[in-house]
Formats: C-alpha cells, sequence, structure tokens
C-alpha cells in the first residue's frame, strides 16, 4: 500500500495581490520545482496549526487570518499525498527563506511561467477561479436574460456558466456573443452549456459538459487554454470528468432544490466523501447559497454553484 502523506500548504497574498512561491532544495525529491509553502503534519496536529507552524519554520512570517481554499488528494507511484490547502489574507513579519531556500513573490496570471510538482497544479486552478459559480437562469425575453447577467456580474460575478436550455443552437450561439461582450468587459469567465464544438464559433472561456454528454467524450474535448467544467452526480462521472482532465467540477444534488423535487438530495458528508480523491476543483451544487461557500470550502471543496441565489429576478419595471 503506497504511504500515506498529509500536507498543509499556503496561497499567501500580499497586499498587491501577488502570491508566494518557494523553491524545492535540489537534494529533495522533485528538487528544482517550485511549490506553494508548507509542510508534512506531526501526529495530532491540524491542518491549521500545522500551517502556522510550518510558515514560521520555513518563511518566518506568523498567519493572523487563513481560510481553506481547497483540499486535493494526488496519486505518486510511491505515496499518496492530500494537500490541505489554505488561502492566508494577512500575516505579521516578512517572508524570507529561512532554511536557504529561493522565495519570490509572483502575480498570479505570470505562475504558469513557473514549474510545480504535479499535485500542485489543481493549487494553480483553483487560484485561477472564484469560490462561487454562477449558472444562469430563466428569463422572459433576451433583453430580461441579458439585464439579469448583467445584475450578477456587477454583484460581483467572475465565473458564469451560459445555460439557455430552451433555445435552439443559432439562437443560444447569437445570445452567446451578446453575454460574451458583457463578460469580458466585467473581466468574467463565460463556460457555454453545450457541445464542445461551439467553441469553433465563439471564443468564450470554456464549455460546461452535461452529466449525459459526459458520458459522449472518452478524451478531452477542447484546447488546454480553454476550462472543462464538467456536471456529475455520483463516482463514476466524477471519474469520468478526471479521465477527461476537466479543470472544474460541480456536484450535486448536494440539498434539495425546488427545480428537482423528489430527487434526494446527497448531503454533505457524501458530498465530502465523494471530492477526497477528485483532484480538481469541485463545486457544490443544489441548494446552495453565499452562506455555504464556508462550508463547501471547509469540507475540501472549491465553493458553490448556483441559479437562485445568484441569478437576480428583475421586476416588470426592470428594477
Amino acid at each position: 500500500m503506497p504511504k500515506f502523506i498529509h500536507v498543509a500548504a499556503a496561497v499567501i497574498c500580499n497586499e498587491n495581490g501577488d502570491i508566494l512561491i518557494a523553491r524545492r532544495p535540489a537534494t529533495v525529491d522533485q528538487g528544482g520545482l517550485w511549490e506553494f509553502p508548507g509542510g508534512k503534519l506531526a501526529p495530532y496536529e491540524t491542518a491549521r496549526q500545522a500551517l502556522a507552524r510550518e510558515l514560521n519554520e520555513e518563511i518566518g512570517i506568523q498567519v493572523t487570518s487563513a481560510s481553506p481554499l481547497i483540499a486535493i488528494n494526488h496519486q505518486y507511484p510511491e505515496y499518496n499525498v492530500l494537500l490541505d490547502v489554505w488561502r492566508v489574507h494577512s500575516f505579521d513579519g516578512e517572508a524570507y527563506g529561512r532554511e536557504g531556500q529561493a522565495v519570490r513573490w509572483v502575480k498570479p496570471e505570470d505562475l504558469k511561467k513557473y514549474s510545480f510538482p504535479e499535485a500542485n497544479h489543481s493549487i494553480l486552478k483553483a487560484i485561477s477561479i472564484p469560490d462561487y459559480y454562477v449558472i444562469t437562469g430563466a428569463a422572459e425575453n433576451e433583453e430580461e436574460w441579458l439585464l439579469k447577467l448583467t445584475r450578477a456580474l456587477n454583484a460581483g460575478a467572475e465565473l458564469v456558466q451560459m445555460r439557455v436550455p430552451s433555445l435552439d443552437k443559432n439562437e443560444f450561439l447569437s445570445r452567446a456573443k451578446k453575454a460574451l461582450a458583457l463578460t469580458s468587459e466585467s473581466g468574467a469567465k463565460l463556460i457555454l452549456n453545450s457541445a464542445a464544438d461551439l467553441l469553433g464559433q465563439i471564443d468564450a472561456d470554456g464549455i460546461h459538459l452535461s452529466s449525459e454528454r459526459l458520458s459522449h467524450y472518452s478524451q478531452r474535448p477542447i484546447p488546454r487554454d480553454k476550462l472543462l467544467s464538467c456536471a456529475c452526480h455520483n463516482l463514476a462521472q466524477l471519474e469520468q470528468a478526471i479521465a477527461l482532465q476537466a479543470d472544474l467540477i460541480t456536484l450535486s444534488p448536494v440539498q434539495a432544490t425546488d427545480s428537482h423535487p423528489g430527487v434526494e438530495p446527497m448531503g454533505w458528508q457524501r458530498f465530502k466523501e465523494l471530492i477526497e480523491q477528485v483532484p480538481v476543483p469541485v463545486y457544490a451544487l443544489g441548494g446552495m447559497g453565499r452562506e455555504d461557500i464556508r462550508k463547501a470550502k471547509g469540507l475540501g471543496g472549491q465553493g458553490v454553484a448556483g441559479i437562485g441565489a445568484f441569478w437576480q429576478q428583475v421586476s416588470r419595471s426592470g428594477k
């Protein structure tokens, strides 16, 4: 049986929004690669306790505020590692390599220029996407739909899945072009809930595969520079999404929803159990609101996804 290693790792941000990375010594496994600071948990130590201890020992800072970012399980040939990743919001002291290692503050968009251990790649994905994922909902007409999208973007949405099953392919493409203009202007990412080949006609940020479409593919259907989002409801679908090299996953239904009456929700415990072996950011979906973000992240998820909590109602007066 492979050895199990539990590691607490930190995404440390400074006041400029830069992220701290450290270089692994040449004498250790995967030496010379860059990584997010942290280290192994000692016996009977929590991840939060290990985080504080390791960051003080390695880079000389005292953590004053931190929250869970994501939990990532990764299997190497010789061992399995659980990365308990935290985002450090504030700290005392000035970071430096107390053990002689190189450390560097890097802009988030420049992290792709550095070589990281394979297990860190999911951290890079988690950093690049937000903790809530807006799925578009119903509207009486296109004008109202675009108004609702605008309001969601003005409220801070950074990741939007365009889901409009009532439209045919040409209508969907036409509206997607208008949606992309809005999301691009606000700096948000637009993912299309459609067949993968639609990206050949519009330069959106990615594709979301429904659980039904997910089963049609045997390999990743879109380029690596686009986001592949997959809808999953069980372990088999999660495994299929991983095989397709998904960048993010929605797992549902976690709680009961009005849109799917009579469907038994899996609950938070099952959500936690299912994502424990998933090396990809997973959003909890089904009955979710902003108040559930902290719980989802505490259980190892990326955050929450939903329609009702983020797709605002518009009155007939437009207000």
